[in-house]
């Protein structure tokens, strides 16, 4: 009598168990990635490495802080960074320390601040890039897309992928 209700019984508890995992995936799918935290308040960029942002290179200091303050107030940015022409002269010192001829022409007023916003998840780049030149004519807008970026330097080759939360 045992071995006949094992054969009735082990087939219900695998398609039990197997009803319950796929509930419990149906559930985890639905529910999503937990959200990104969102802090608009404009910090320095300084080690910050975003991968998926758009830039906003801009003249003068006052202009770049005016601007960082606006982008605080805008619902589709998730973070905001800022760098002064200091900061981005001193960055730029750092990455060409080793050409000596380019870092003669380069003087510290060629350098711009800047204004990097990371958007919020599923953020079109280059729709947003588009919008904030309309609303800061002043600034010279770049979209920053770190995966595209080396897939045109090195096609083909893997590499680290962008994490969703636009900075490694």
């Amino acid at each position: 009598m045992g071995a006949r209700l094992w054969r009735w019984l082990a087939p219900v508890l695998v398609l039990a168990l197997g009803a319950g995992a796929g509930a419990a995936f149906l559930v985890a799918n639905a529910i999503g990635p937990a959200e990104l935290p969102v802090d608009r308040t404009p910090v320095p960029l300084a080690q910050h490495r975003p991968c998926a942002a758009v830039q906003l290179f801009l003249d003068d200091d006052e202009t770049m802080r005016r601007t960082a303050q606006a982008l605080a107030g805008d619902p589709q940015a998730r973070r905001v960074f800022v760098q002064t022409k200091a900061e981005s002269y001193a960055r730029f010192r750092e990455l060409y320390q080793d050409d000596p001829e380019l870092m003669a022409q380069v003087r510290p007023e060629d350098i711009p601040g800047s204004v990097t916003v990371i958007p919020m998840p599923h953020t079109d780049l280059q729709g947003y890039a588009a919008d904030l030149r309309k609303r800061h004519p002043e600034a010279d807008v770049q979209v920053l897309d770190g995966t595209a970026f080396r897939q045109q330097v090195r096609p083909g080759e893997p590499g680290p992928v962008c994490p969703r939360a636009g900075e490694f």
